[in-house]
């Protein structure tokens, strides 16, 4: 998730205002940034590694002149952060200058026929291709709305998009697919940017442009056109009344609650993997003679989750690890032969590093599934891959976990694919429900929130919680329970429902809150076995599970439906109402859910 912003001003300069927006999207990314502007017939840019405020000490971005420019904040998905990889992008002549928020999946397919045509590449980043592309076309008709019109068409996967050119230096090309893209009008000046609080400072008028749309940008309006035939979108403005803080988080209250929405976009991104690191991460797990699965916190979570998807797809044999926990338990059994796939949000979390640096010094093959290009774990990883979730600002991890189970899910895919363990009809239906998951998570989390605040009354005065499940119905559990201590701060264990008989039922009375994770599959029976056993000592049970199971549901006091899904991909349906109980309990007792006490976003300290 990076930032970009543009703007043309009647009067002035448009660098001090492009500065000024990419501060207040920063939040967007933080990795590198860039401005170009146009002026005297050549667009000028400059760029570099780092934080807004040290860049602009450094190279004075703010001086450039010119009235018209485009800005980005980046958050690096595709090429280290560096100068060379920063945004905005220039083709081959000079002539045309792109900010790109998204992901390009056929990039390579791209570059490859560019490359053969003789266009010289610079960075290794997906966006840059958008610029040469666009460059290509326009040669040939000479009008820049034309030349990005045919160029996207050619385009798979997600933007936001934002393009100057000095063959028209007083416009703005725009475009949007699954990235957000907003206008806003202002008196002597229009923008565009990822979202209004680039803008809100100069004009609460805006318009939002929809997928599958490009637009032309003016002093005079915005122009709106389909991309797929260019007939012309009729479209009003809307005047906005939020503050600036609202506004960096999309008007939600809380970023912890902002992203949780935002779990739709963020699993669709992570389904656009890079399909060259991922091919050669499961040659490297096919290799191994022990593979070990490497977390802290919700990471350690995903990879508990991943042990199923890579035992009953691929027949392979992994072991989850809390990384804390790895040296003094298998230290002594680490050697060459051994593979660690590692995962980490921020590819800091010291716990993971200190384990990795311990197997690495052993010859043991590390791996990585990181948020974060240029992170310790991408630098030690012999193959990483990215889960493509952009910043996450709240302190609990939410679209990170759907993110990674998502990553892992397809490995486990694309490994029992290679070892043959899978047939090409179960392969094609595996990726049916992979790319349904954006659709189910979006229809999840309208239809259970309602229910949830309704339940976060009943649960906010306990005094512990008991969460229980079978199978990846246990791993959310455990999600689960961890969301609701960082958030609410109740007191809470998470157990396999067939251990809850091996001594902690004992802490089970009259009234003790239960919850349970039921989906619908071959640990159904046994789990409502379990509840039965709670229920006869007075527990008051909640239980998450499918829609429409009217068995498990009579069983509760209180039932959470979700849509059907893939018994595999539970975890990422199951855990949103957990994610969405979490919030509203740490609002009902007066908490600040983006700031729990005594946590950080990344862990550096043993």
């Amino acid at each position: 998730m990076c930032g970009i912003f543009g703007c043309i001003v009647g009067d002035g300069r448009a660098a001090p205002i492009l500065v000024r927006g990419l501060k207040m999207l920063e939040y967007r990314g933080y990795d590198s940034a860039g401005i170009a502007t146009i002026d005297g017939g050549k667009i000028l840019v400059k760029k570099d590694v780092g934080k807004i405020d040290e860049i602009e000490e450094r190279l004075l971005m703010s001086e450039l002149p010119g009235k018209i420019g485009i800005a980005h904040t980046r958050w690096a998905t595709h090429g280290a952060p560096n100068a060379v990889n920063a945004h905005p992008h220039l083709d081959m002549h000079s002539r045309i200058a792109v900010v790109h928020n998204g992901i390009i999946e056929n990039y390579l397919e791209l570059k490859r026929e560019l490359m053969e045509l003789r266009y010289n590449f610079v960075s290794k980043t997906d966006t840059e291709v958008v610029a040469h592309l666009i460059s290509h076309s326009f040669s040939k008709h000479g009008d820049l709305l034309a030349a990005t019109v045919e160029a996207l068409r050619r385009v798979r996967g997600s933007y936001s998009l934002a393009i100057i050119s000095t063959a028209s230096p007083d416009r703005i090309i725009l475009a949007r697919r699954e990235s957000p893209l907003i206008v806003g009008l202002g008196d002597g000046a229009v923008f565009a940017a990822s979202d209004v609080s680039a803008f809100l400072e100069r004009t609460n008028r805006v318009v939002y442009l929809e997928d599958g749309e490009v637009g032309v940008l003016t002093l005079n309006g915005l122009t709106i056109y389909k991309l797929d035939n260019m007939e012309g979108v009729s479209r009003k403005p809307v005047t906005l009344n939020w503050s600036i803080e609202a506004a960096h988080k999309a008007g939600f209250p809380h970023f912890t609650l902002k992203e949780i929405y935002d779990q739709p976009l963020t699993v669709r991104e992570a389904l656009r993997i890079q399909e060259q690191y991922a091919d050669l991460i499961v040659e490297f797990l096919d290799r191994g003679r022990e593979v070990f699965l490497l977390g802290a916190g919700t990471s350690y979570h995903a990879c508990l989750a991943a042990s199923y998807m890579f035992s009953k797809l691929a027949r392979l044999v992994t072991y989850p690890v809390v990384a804390s926990e790895f040296v003094e338990n298998f230290g002594n059994a680490v050697g060459i032969d051994t593979v660690i796939l590692a995962v980490s949000q921020s590819g800091e979390t010291i716990d993971t590093l200190n384990a990795l640096e311990y197997a690495r010094l052993r010859a043991a093959t590390v791996l990585g599934l990181t948020n974060v290009v240029g992170s310790t774990l991408t630098r030690i990883s012999r193959a990483y891959i990215l889960q493509n979730t952009g910043p996450e600002i709240g302190v609990a991890a939410t679209k990170t976990f759907t993110a990674q189970l998502t990553v892992l899910a397809q490995l486990a895919l694309r490994l029992a694919r290679k070892r043959g363990k899978v047939s090409q009809s179960e392969i094609d239906r595996f990726k049916d429900d992979l790319h349904n998951l954006p659709q189910l998570v979006s229809e999840t989390i309208k239809s259970v929130e309602p229910e949830v605040k309704s339940l976060s009354d009943v649960l906010s005065q306990a005094k512990v919680l008991v969460f229980l499940g079978r199978g990846l119905g246990y791993v959310t559990s455990l999600e689960a329970r961890l969301k609701v201590m960082e958030l609410s701060y109740i007191p809470s264990i998470a157990l396999p429902a067939g251990e809850s008989k091996h001594g902690p039922i004992s802490i089970v009375e009259e009234d003790r809150n239960v919850v349970f994770t039921i989906p619908r599959d071959e640990t159904r029976k046994l789990a409502i076995n379990n509840v039965m056993e709670m229920k006869a000592r007075g527990a008051k049970v909640t239980i998450v599970g499918e829609d429409g199971d009217s068995e498990v549901a009579e069983l509760a006091d209180h039932f959470v439906g979700v849509p059907k899904v893939n018994y595999l991909l539970s975890p990422i349906v199951y855990v949103i109402p957990y994610q969405l109980l979490a919030y509203y309990l740490a609002l009902r007792r007066g908490l600040d859910p983006d700031k729990p006490r005594n946590l950080a976003k990344s862990v550096t300290v043993l």
